[in-house]
């Protein structure tokens, strides 16, 4: 129990970020989980094509956005603005807890898509999944847009990670470009956050996150991070490409490298914004 309250309980209660063993325990689980996950959609025929690709992703906005509104809600920043934040803050669902921070939110976010693709494939239309994710999305991100009052320090951002989201796309197409850019849109946000929203703005920020803490304290600067990150995404991209997968292979690959760097970069990303 002391184990499991040092390396497990303890960093989400004290907010410490992440540590080699949970990293490690986490990744685990999460190779198990999406092995796993693949068999079960290969075996109950669903279609793998972009438009599944485009659906999942939208449940990465809503899960990430939802985070960012419970990053607000325990910072302080988020308030009674409209009678429709006050009623948030006394249902006390975003409050700090399991299902509103890592891991219980990746599980919770992962539920709620694999319930919403049993009852559109029972349906069958699939092809509603990405305006499900949507709208979920919306509403939570709706409940930050008071609180946004840094959004200048967005821009650099989004250029940084959109301009190798540019030549993948022109190259590879616009899913390949959404799995570079959500990596990149991760580093970009690290690197402005740290090397210069947290001095502007006098904020004391940290990197949670193992390895990506160890590259940018390498050199004393996260644009190190933001460059290995879009490295390592086209590198992917390249042998995705180069390999000729078969498709639904192809996409739920793209999914799990996508996902690994968009759902913390759109947090990190409303986060800054926000002043969270």
């Amino acid at each position: 129990m002391d184990f499991i309250e040092e390396f497990f309980i303890s960093p989400i209660l004290e907010k410490t970020g992440y540590n080699p063993v949970n990293t490690l325990v986490y990744a685990g689980i999460a190779i198990v989980a999406v092995y796993l996950l693949f068999r079960i959609l290969k075996r109950s025929g669903i279609k793998m094509g972009n438009n599944f690709f485009w659906g999942v992703l939208s449940f990465v906005l809503f899960g990430s956005t939802m985070r960012a509104v419970t990053d607000a809600v325990d910072s302080g920043v988020f308030s009674g603005a409209t009678p429709a934040h006050q009623f948030i803050l006394d249902s006390g669902f975003y409050d700090y807890g399991f299902l509103t921070v890592t891991p219980g939110i990746y599980i919770m976010v992962a539920a709620l898509l694999l319930i919403t693709i049993a009852i559109l494939s029972y349906f069958k239309r699939m092809e509603l999944l990405p305006y499900v994710g949507i709208a979920l999305f919306i509403p939570n991100f709706l409940l930050l847009i008071p609180f946004m009052q840094y959004i200048e320090y967005a821009v650099p951002v989004l250029i940084l990670a959109g301009i190798p989201v540019y030549f993948i796309y022109r190259k590879y197409g616009a899913v390949a470009s959404a799995v570079v850019g959500g990596h990149a849109l991760d580093g970009a946000a690290t690197f402005i956050i740290l090397d210069v929203f947290s001095t502007a703005v006098g904020k004391n920020y940290f990197e949670q996150h193992v390895l990506s803490r160890f590259v940018g304290e390498l050199l004393g600067t996260y644009f190190l991070f933001y460059l290995l990150k879009v490295a390592i995404a086209s590198a992917a991209v390249y042998l995705v490409e180069k390999e000729g997968m078969k498709p639904d292979e192809r996409i739920f690959f793209y999914l799990v490298i996508a996902i690994i760097g968009l759902a913390p970069g759109i947090r990190s990303v409303l986060r800054m914004v926000c002043g969270t």
